[in-house]
């Protein structure tokens, strides 16, 4: 018997609760109490319901509901996985390709919307531009491995980027490469509900826990260059900031 095996106890074949909700729970526990870590695997589902004496059947009933959960995530070919949360530092300006590629994961983008623009009057107000100055937009669903982890709705001033075929993947890079990356921002956190239009795109449910965050990018000279709309995942994001005491 393998030591999950252990922690997950024998199920009870006489409680009014059916067996696939008490493998659940007992998973979800582990997974809480971190018998099970980020990223660990579980065992094949066959190895699974010998060692707890229940048909596949209800283990892969369980682990659907903990999939659907976001608590776990099957990986084709590897097996199903404990999903790890991405720790965010809130302080660090830094781009969504740049903190999955430190963490060991493959950014990549499924494009929305690429388009040439002026800016809106919001968008004036807010990048500090006159009325008809020309923007490029970016909406795009971000992707870490497989997993969508947010939508991101950027607007950044047509003049810091030589054309709107510029963005391959990274928008940060790019701004780099043309010498117009954001040296700081301005940042908002709040919670959010998605709609069910954000739930389709992200793979969730509507009304699911989000989080969104609003970016105000400037140069170095001071001027602002970017304004970004990023809506996370809830279930897989956690924000930090590391906080001192001002001398």
């Amino acid at each position: 018997m393998t030591l999950l095996s252990q922690a997950l106890g024998k199920l009870d074949q006489s409680n009014s609760l059916p067996l696939y909700q008490q493998l659940q729970r007992a998973l979800r526990h582990a997974i809480e109490t971190r018998v099970l870590g980020p990223d660990d695997a579980l065992p094949p589902e066959r190895d699974l319901a010998t060692e707890l004496s229940v048909s596949r059947i209800t283990v892969r009933k369980a682990i659907d509901g903990l999939v659907n959960e976001g608590m776990l995530v099957r990986r084709q070919g590897s097996g199903t996985f404990v999903r790890a949360r991405v720790e965010k530092n809130f302080s660090k300006l830094t781009s969504f390709s740049e903190d999955m590629r430190a963490r060991g994961r493959t950014p990549r983008s499924v494009w929305l919307r690429r388009s040439v623009g002026t800016v809106t009057p919001e968008e004036a107000l807010t990048l500090r531009a006159s009325p008809g100055t020309p923007v490029y937009r970016f909406h795009r669903i971000r992707f870490a491995d497989d997993a969508p982890m947010s939508l991101e709705y950027a607007t950044i001033l047509a003049s810091c980027l030589p054309s709107l075929d510029a963005v391959e993947s990274s928008l940060y890079e790019a701004l780099e490469r043309a010498g117009n990356r954001p040296a700081r921002a301005l940042q908002r956190l709040r919670a959010v509900l998605f709609t069910a239009e954000q739930a389709d795109l992200l793979q969730s449910k509507e009304k699911d826990a989000g989080l969104l965050v609003e970016r105000l990018g400037f140069l170095k000279d001071g001027r602002a260059a970017e304004f970004t709309q990023s809506y996370y995942r809830g279930d897989i994001y956690d924000f930090v900031a590391e906080l001192s005491v001002s001398s």
